[in-house]
């Protein structure tokens, strides 16, 4: 760990906590709560459009009493510094991936395993019903309390060298994968060597070869910059891993039941946005890509589900993992 970094990482929870217990002090005499947002998406991303969404819905409930202040772009850190520091308490709220959350809250790494999920729909019924429920209930346990769902579309192969069309082409790649065992067995299964790696060094990464790719959705592909240096994306769609908007357990309770509620009906308003914004921003994407002369495959997903099909058996040994596979299948069915 270098210097800066290590200063960073003693300090940022004392910064924080310092502004976050000065703002509370502040509301006191206001009569107004600041609620600090932090997440690693740059202002451009859907999903930080959402965010706003959810910031201007809880203004308008509240009458300004409870507010949003975010902070994107990494600016309080990664997605895993920023759950540890909502875990002390020093940030209200965060925005990270189901992945990142599994680290911390082992039910949400079902949501990982490739090819679960037939389609958007089958994804969101799942979310929304009674399983998203219970997994966003089960952060709770870690401090974490999960308050919604937001789309983050499906995540695909890109890569700088060369074209992505069956599982035997990831032989001797190796792929950028976040920092969770899910995405590092997907590919390794898939025949790629998994490379975990903080995504705010994946770009000079690429450039430098350290990585021959990586995997992620359109809008991040986009926002990223990556389709500057990747000319290959493959709609291998192998995952749909949504994110979560998550908050300190630690000040939900300093909350009034009805300044839960303002929070809760705010975030359920911003995840009809936030599909929208999504749908909007992936069509606008898809023309930034063919300008920049990306070239997509479109492969036979059954060559790649059916590789990745050893990793959901393997974790159906378990036998809570196999139940709640079953249970998502079964809403997929209906």
């Amino acid at each position: 760990m270098t210097k800066s970094k290590f200063r960073r990482s003693v300090l940022l929870p004392f910064v924080v906590t310092f502004l976050f217990l000065g703002a509370s002090s502040c509301s006191e005499i206001k009569d107004k709560k600041v609620l600090y947002f932090a997440h690693s998406l740059p202002i451009t991303h859907p999903v930080h459009k959402g965010i706003l969404a959810f910031q201007e819905s809880l203004n308008e409930k509240s009458e300004g009493k409870l507010q949003l202040k975010i902070f994107p772009d990494a600016q309080l850190g990664s997605e895993r510094e920023t759950l540890e520091l909502l875990q002390i308490g020093s940030v209200a709220m965060t925005k990270v991936s189901a992945a990142s959350m599994s680290s911390f809250a082992p039910e949400y790494e079902v949501l990982g395993i490739p090819y679960l999920f037939k389609d958007s729909e089958h994804l969101f019924n799942v979310l929304e019903g009674d399983i998203g429920k219970e997994l966003l209930a089960a952060g709770s346990e870690y401090l974490l309390r999960g308050i919604c769902f937001y789309d983050a579309g499906s995540r695909s192969f890109y890569a700088k060298e060369r074209a992505i069309q069956t599982p035997s082409d990831l032989k001797g790649m190796k792929i950028r994968v976040m920092n969770d065992k899910m995405s590092v067995d997907m590919v390794n299964t898939l025949g790629g060597s998994a490379t975990p790696m903080a995504y705010g060094e994946l770009y000079t990464a690429l450039q430098q070869k350290v990585v021959d790719g990586a995997e992620n959705n359109i809008p991040s592909f986009v926002t990223s910059n990556h389709y500057e240096i990747c000319k290959y994306y493959t709609f291998d769609e192998h995952s749909m891993i949504p994110d979560v908007v998550v908050m300190s357990s630690t000040f939900w309770k300093t909350l009034s039941e009805t300044e839960k509620k303002w929070v809760q009906d705010a975030a359920n308003e911003s995840v009809v946005k936030e599909k929208q914004y999504w749908k909007e921003t992936v069509e606008e994407n898809m023309k930034v890509l063919e300008e920049a002369n990306v070239q997509f495959i479109y492969p036979d997903k059954t060559l790649f589900s059916n590789q990745a099909d050893a990793l959901t058996k393997t974790l159906m040994q378990d036998p809570k993992k196999k139940a709640m596979i079953e249970r998502i299948r079964a809403v997929g069915a209906n």
